[in-house]
């Protein structure tokens, strides 16, 4: 039996979840969350994940993969992507990839340059120079300037990934990736993507936010900061950040729930964009109409 596969995209709270559920149970599929923060454990109600019985339902992968202060890059999921390629075909099943974090998805059509072998003792050892952040950005604009001219002296995550190829690889990072061009890893894919208005989705989100805060929210974050600190990156993710601003006195909480709608409200928006301007050959239809014309 040949692996089917096919993607189902489309903004946060369009309901990409449940549609996937439905359609695997059909076509003898399991399924591969491309969800930056479902990935981790102990963070459920802040990314929305599904639920216990709903994970029952289906055989997940990419759900629960890691802890909130491991390390992860889009690298990482690619491995995970082939790795699950492999169990799909030893099982006989096929595979339905949704999510929001559609450039995963772009990164599997397109391909990226592969990494170095990253050894913890080198994560330890960059770890410990992050803690001297300016340091960080001032080496490596020196070493490799052009490559440093698109990142922030403030954003963490990629002068994080910057330093982690320095140290693994002795190379500035333009250099690495000019001797390791991308590969696509996959070739022909069916997307579809979920067709709904923004005035829609507003109310959806805003539906989302309480049932959220119904369901533990700030409980949820007060583990989370207290376990793993602020530090990881995915600490700064929508939800979290609005929740630790509320816990620091800096808002109320009718203000804490009104700007993680918002913010999630911006985050739709720039997932449209994204899924309308960066795949081709997609079908786009409403949620209530996906179902059979994935189908037939």
């Amino acid at each position: 039996m040949s692996l089917e596969q096919l993607a189902i995209i489309g903004p946060t709270a369009s309901g990409k979840s449940d549609l996937a559920i439905k359609i695997a149970k059909q076509i003898n599929a399991y399924i591969l969350s491309i969800d930056s923060l479902s990935i981790y454990k102990e963070i459920d109600i802040v990314s929305a994940k599904p639920s216990t019985e709903e994970l029952a339902q289906v055989k997940h992968f990419g759900i629960n993969e890691l802890f909130v202060n491991d390390y992860f890059s889009v690298d990482i999921f690619m491995n995970l992507y082939k790795k699950i390629c492999l169990i799909c075909k030893e099982q006989n099943k096929n595979l339905i990839i949704v999510g929001g974090t559609s450039f995963y998805l772009k990164s599997l059509l397109d391909g990226l340059s592969i990494l170095p072998e990253i050894t913890d003792k080198t994560a330890l050892h960059v770890k410990k120079r992050l803690e001297n952040l300016s340091g960080c950005y001032e080496f490596l604009t020196e070493i490799d300037p052009l490559y440093m001219n698109k990142i922030a002296p403030n954003d963490r995550y990629r002068i994080e990934k910057a330093l982690l190829i320095y140290e693994a690889s002795q190379m500035p990072p333009s250099q690495w990736f000019a001797q390791n061009p991308p590969k696509p890893v996959i070739k022909d894919l069916k997307i579809y993507n979920i067709d709904v208005e923004r005035s829609t989705l507003r109310k959806r989100i805003e539906k989302r936010t309480k049932k959220m805060y119904e369901s533990g929210l700030i409980d949820e974050v007060c583990s989370l900061e207290q376990k793993y600190t602020r530090m990881p990156h995915a600490m700064r993710s929508i939800g979290i950040v609005e929740v630790l601003d509320y816990l620091d006195g800096k808002t109320q909480k009718d203000e804490m729930l009104s700007l993680i709608s918002t913010h999630t409200a911006q985050l739709a928006k720039r997932q449209q964009t994204f899924n309308r301007t960066q795949f081709k050959d997609v079908t786009s239809a409403k949620l209530e109409d996906l179902e059979s014309i994935i189908l037939s």
